[in-house]
């Protein structure tokens, strides 16, 4: 791989993670190859996972909050009768009990408690923290941890297949949702415990029908191609496309020169709220508020000084 200084780059890729793999290090591989001076991701997949991690480049990284908070979608295998410290087959086994006879009527019955505004405990093993530190650090080091419960959104949960002790689900839910976790529940409402030996996230809004890359892709590409980064660069989506969900208010280029520098847009009888703002070129310029009857800008994109 070239070795070239790092760059400016702004723009969005939607990755393939693959498994055995955490977000972080899928994420510095990506920024590696395009030779991204800042990147971060929307909300982390467990190294067993895959699936879609949209990865935001530059001035995307601005937005990169709102996709935390948005619907998202996975599959997910179940194996029944086995219990583990971290509600997956990444750890230990802590319990075995025999399975019940189960048919898909009674499992479905099990899963119907689970869909609506639920309360959900985390895993120990998780990224969420506690005093700053995150809760798998502590339970690594044997600490005792106490994970409150806390409401969450499942929109679907449907039954996909039951083959002896395995089950397969797919699940529709919102920001903070385990599926570890919601597997772990339903393995005890069974039972018997479950823990997730396999897990797809397949999509996350506002990208509803992703095209994904794999990092094998990037690699290749990155190897394969021309001097220069343009095969890459090819690849990214507009920091628009992370907005397509969001309010959306037209200005003028008189007025996007004054948002661009810092200055409120009075009397425009908004309404209130968070909403993207764009110029008549089409071009996104950040973030504004609504407060009453007025636009205030609240994240802008650098370029937006320029407009």
């Amino acid at each position: 791989m070239n070795r070239s200084p790092l760059r400016s780059v702004d723009g969005l890729l939607l990755l393939d993670k693959p498994a055995g793999m955490s977000s972080n290090a899928a994420l510095q591989r990506v920024r590696k190859h395009f030779r991204a001076e800042k990147a971060g991701h929307t909300g982390s997949l467990d190294p067993l996972a895959t699936g879609l991690l949209p990865i935001c480049f530059g001035e995307a990284t601005k937005v990169a909050g709102l996709l935390l908070g948005a619907r998202k979608a996975y599959e997910t295998e179940a194996v029944l009768g086995a219990v583990t410290d971290t509600d997956d087959a990444d750890g230990l086994v802590l319990r075995e009990r025999p399975v019940p006879m189960l048919d898909a009527h009674a499992v479905e019955r099990a899963l119907k408690h689970y869909i609506g505004r639920i309360s959900q405990r985390p895993p120990i093993y998780s990224a969420l923290k506690q005093g700053g530190e995150p809760l798998y650090a502590k339970a690594r080091r044997g600490e005792a941890v106490e994970v409150p419960e806390r409401e969450v959104d499942v929109y679907a949960l449907e039954l996909l297949s039951i083959n002896g002790t395995s089950l397969r689900l797919r699940i529709t839910c919102g920001s903070g949702t385990y599926v570890r976790s919601l597997v772990r529940d339903i393995g005890e409402d069974l039972g018997c415990g479950a823990h997730v030996v396999a897990l797809r996230r397949l999509w996350a809004e506002p990208f509803r029908t992703p095209t994904m890359i794999t990092l094998d892709d990037i690699e290749a590409i990155d190897r394969n191609s021309a001097p220069g980064l343009a095969a890459l660069d090819s690849l990214l989506m507009p920091v628009e496309a992370a907005l397509t969900d969001w309010p959306r208010v037209n200005v003028t280029e008189a007025q996007a020169l004054k948002l661009g520098h810092g200055q409120a847009l009075m009397g425009l009888d908004a309404a209130n709220g968070v909403m993207a703002a764009f110029h008549p070129s089409g071009r996104a310029l950040g973030l504004v508020e609504g407060r009453d009857g007025n636009l205030h800008p609240q994240r802008l994109f650098r370029w937006a000084a320029a407009s």
